[in-house]
């Protein structure tokens, strides 16, 4: 009996892929794509070059992974709002969020898909495309529920769905950039109040 507790005792840990991605996870969200090393990756995961590469692929495809589980988590919250009754509340829902998402204390600051194209330099022009497409994913997910709104008479009808889309985008962006500068919450809200003032009626 005691021989085979020593034995399970002296088992390697099993290697969790997913515990692992979100290690993976907070590297790439604090330190964007080019920024976070591969030495950094293999020594906060625990394992050699080799094994990374065996479980994630390459820097890239792990960089992909991470990303998967970042929109599916973290920030699910951006397809969620759509299902808000009005446009209005759409907006306001979005900006809220993401108001208190990207002060959040428990996780880093600002936006991992905005922090990652901002460290990204020439060399990381595939990761450009991916950010590109998850930013242009959610702008006409946005886009389409105002479309919506301006078909059913909950916007004017001169409203450029796209536009508002864009808007909202771009506000989030940089209360994003200003979140990772220090900052607070209650800073970006009042922001986000003038934002809704100006709403279409």
């Amino acid at each position: 009996m005691e021989a085979d507790v020593k034995k399970m005792r002296g088992r390697p840990r099993i290697f969790d892929q997913d515990e692992a991605l979100g290690k993976a996870m907070q590297i790439f969200w604090n330190r964007g794509y080019e920024g976070a090393s591969i030495a950094e990756l293999t020594e906060t995961l625990g394992i050699n070059k080799p094994s990374l590469y065996s479980a994630f692929g390459n820097k890239e495809e792990l960089f992909k992974k991470a990303l998967s589980k970042y929109a599916a988590g973290p920030v699910s919250f951006v397809r969620d709002v759509v299902n808000e009754p009005t446009a209005r509340k759409v907006a306001e829902s979005f900006l809220l969020k993401a108001a208190e998402f990207l002060t959040e204390p428990s996780h880093p600051k600002g936006c991992m898909i905005v922090q990652a194209a901002l460290s990204s330099g020439e060399s990381a022009d595939l990761v450009k495309d991916i950010l590109i497409n998850y930013r242009n994913s959610y702008e006409n997910l946005l886009a389409e529920r105002f479309e919506k709104a301006r078909l059913a008479g909950d916007l004017p009808e001169n409203a450029v769905a796209k536009d508002l889309a864009k808007y909202l985008a771009i506000l989030h962006q940089g209360m994003s950039v200003q979140a990772t500068s220090g900052a607070t919450k209650e800073d970006l809200v009042k922001v986000v109040n003038i934002a809704l003032n100006v709403w279409p009626k």
